[in-house]
């Protein structure tokens, strides 16, 4: 149990520390870098909570696409190193920020957080969570205490075998353009530095 606990405090570190990096260094580059790793931290902690297909989807679409767009984009501008001017819209901003932070600080104190066991839902949660990687049939729902909707809707799942099965291709593809993408942007700023 340990061990979890040490990875859980390690990922959201690095995730806060990832995420403050974000707003408070200067240079676009490396704020995007650090985007990159905040949204691998989430992709750990996804992990973590045993949904490895979110965690999947999390790194290659968020990273691999999001972040990688950023970077590039960042790449093809200019004075990259300066930043961003102050403008008259950072009070504003500071506001909104300020407010937003309080409505989430009311909602979290506020809310009545039942948990599972309390709830009468332990078995159900387990069977989920021990089922992460296959999809367990119905007998084995049924017995757990689902009903029969709940059953249909939990064995008719199967994006994660179409991903993996009938759209390998396809799936890889994307992998490929991105990196294409990646490629072309070092190149194209290279040249134009030297």
């Amino acid at each position: 149990m340990w061990f979890e606990q040490t990875v859980f405090w390690a990922l959201s570190a690095v995730a806060i520390a990832g995420a403050l990096g974000v707003v408070l260094v200067r240079d676009l580059f490396r704020a995007a870098l650090l985007l990159a790793l905040v949204l691998v931290a989430v992709g750990g902690l996804f992990v973590m909570m045993n949904a490895e297909f979110l965690a999947v989807v999390q790194i290659l679409i968020y990273v691999g696409a999001i972040a990688v767009l950023f970077i590039f984009a960042v790449m093809l501008t200019r004075d990259v190193q300066q930043g961003n001017a102050p403008n008259r819209l950072q009070i504003p901003a500071a506001l909104v920020s300020a407010l937003l932070l309080a409505a989430m600080a009311f909602t979290a104190v506020t809310t009545d957080w039942t948990t599972l066991a309390s709830a009468g839902l332990e078995r159900k949660s387990q069977i989920a969570q021990t089922q992460a990687v296959g999809i367990p049939n119905a007998a084995e729902l049924t017995d757990a205490g689902l009903t029969a909707p709940e059953v249909a809707s939990v064995t008719d799942g199967g994006l994660a075998d179409l991903l993996i099965g009938n759209f390998v291709l396809p799936f890889e593809a994307v992998s490929l353009l991105l990196l294409a993408a990646a490629i072309g942007g070092l190149a194209l700023a290279r040249g134009r530095g030297s």
